[in-house]
This record gives C-alpha cells, sequence and structure tokens, in this order.
C-alpha cells in the first residue's frame, strides 16, 4: 500500500455570497487558519474591494483592503498582483 500526502493550499480566494455574508468572512476564515492555509484574500462584490489576509502564528492579520484603481498584492507569490477594477469590471458569467 502506497503512502499519500495531502498538501494544503497555500492561497484561497473567497468570494462574498450576497446569501451568506457571515459564514465566508467570519467561519471560513476560522476555518482556513485552523487548515494553516497561509495566504486569504476575500473578494468582496458589496464594496468591491479585496481583502488580503496572511497568516501569522493561528490567526490572520491584514496585509491590506485594496478598492478601484488600486492593485492587491500577495506576500506569497511575489510579483502577483491583481488589479481590482479589472476583478469588478470583468464579464459575469452568463452574460
Amino acid at each position: 500500500c502506497r503512502d499519500r500526502y495531502w498538501l494544503g493550499a497555500d492561497l484561497v480566494v473567497e468570494v462574498v455570497s450576497p446569501d451568506d455574508p457571515d459564514r465566508d468572512l467570519v467561519e471560513k476564515r476560522a476555518d482556513y487558519a485552523e487548515a494553516g492555509i497561509p495566504e486569504y484574500w476575500i473578494v468582496d462584490p458589496r464594496d468591491a474591494t479585496i481583502t488580503v489576509l496572511a497568516l501569522e502564528g493561528d490567526a490572520y492579520v491584514e496585509h491590506g483592503v485594496f478598492a478601484a484603481g488600486g492593485s492587491a498584492g500577495s506576500r506569497l507569490l511575489q510579483g502577483f498582483a491583481a488589479d481590482v477594477t479589472a476583478v469588478f469590471d470583468a464579464p459575469k458569467a452568463g452574460a
């Protein structure tokens, strides 16, 4: 029997659900921290922001909140950034 190794995610990008934002902003944040995921991005269509969180110890700390006109940068992926305006202006599925 071969040993199986499962590697956890290094980055989670969560889009806040309009139906249950508390689940995405509170419950999942705790779940991802417990799983040891180093970086967590929250894409929030309600205010068109991207919040970048970094795991320090057993809790996330805010690396930045980025709005239209800005770029959300990753601490984990050197050189990677997302243009916030482009994220929220992207065509919607089925549109």
